[in-house]
């Protein structure tokens, strides 16, 4: 009797700590007619400096929005192992730390749309393997890297429109036809994938042909919010849609090197020789061991 007791002032701790709302926040319960339910929390109020810590334990869907947060510090929802939507939108967010999203297993929504990112942690993306959803518009992103892509493969809407990118990783829209879910798309709409691109300054180069070219396609597992890009540079074709672009014939760079190791006595004259064939004509540097780059080169 005295175990039942105490279990029963236990579960109503816990029911209280769960349902415990932030001072600077609105929480709502969506009951259900089986007595379940779902948590949201909106978090609003334009003095928060800081996300908040003791959102409810059973919370589903996380908003805070226009606020003057700057950071999302490390394990900053840890606890919310529940969570599905995170709306992190029109704040003053600057920084991420990498471990930011740490145990969000379950997270299927991620938006920063409106913030002052200028880097995204992209290997954090690995932390929420549920994700579908990443919303970057509206941020000072000027470089998606190569190795983004490998972290990005269960991302079916990703939109990184109204940002400074000038160029993608050439690889990047690979990664999408490339896995067997789009591959039945005819079939089924919904596996379409949905990317954002527009209103950015777009150099249009062979860097970024994969992306001209897919403005011009019908038939593709992969459908743009706004296929009417425009390039901003080079000056000749400045303003002009990607749809009426005519690349040159762009050629994969590849490099072929004539020794990879050679022994000679300090002081010396020693010949590296090395060929490459690309178009446009790939530009080749040299460095030191250790990461330098050879001066002239």
């Amino acid at each position: 009797m005295y175990l039942i007791a105490v279990l029963c002032s236990l579960a109503t701790i816990f029911t209280k700590v769960s349902s415990f709302c932030p001072s600077q926040c609105t929480c709502i319960f969506h009951s259900r007619s089986d007595g379940t339910g779902t948590r949201s929390v909106l978090c609003n109020d334009p003095d928060m400096s800081e996300v908040p810590v003791n959102v409810p334990l059973d919370t589903v869907k996380l908003r805070v929005e226009k606020t003057v947060v700057r950071q999302l510090p490390r394990e900053a929802f840890y606890y919310l192992v529940d969570l599905r939507y995170l709306w992190l939108t029109y704040n003053a967010i600057n920084t991420i730390d990498p471990r930011s999203f740490y145990n969000l297993k379950e997270l299927h929504e991620l938006r920063l749309d409106g913030n002052m990112l200028s880097t995204f942690p992209w290997n954090s993306l690995l932390e929420m393997p549920n994700l579908r959803t990443l919303d970057l518009h509206n941020n000072n992103l000027s470089n998606i890297p190569a190795n983004a892509a490998r972290y990005l493969r269960n991302i079916t809407n990703l939109d990184v429109s109204s940002n400074i990118l000038i160029t993608l990783p050439p690889d990047l829209l690979d990664i999408w036809p490339a896995n067997p879910r789009y591959q039945e798309f005819d079939r089924d709409p919904m596996q379409r994938v949905i990317l954002g691109f527009q209103d950015n300054p777009w150099f249009c180069d062979c860097r970024i042909s994969k992306l001209i070219e897919l403005t011009k396609s019908e038939e593709t597992p992969v459908i743009l919010m706004d296929p009417l890009l425009t390039c901003s540079a080079p000056d000749n074709i400045a303003g002009v849609l990607f749809q009426r672009v005519e690349l040159e014939q762009c050629l994969r760079p590849t490099v072929m090197t004539s020794a990879t190791k050679i022994t000679s006595p300090v002081g010396s004259n020693v010949l590296l020789r090395c060929d490459s064939t690309g178009f446009p004509t790939p530009l080749l540097v040299w460095f030191r061991e250790g990461g330098l780059p050879v001066n002239h080169t």
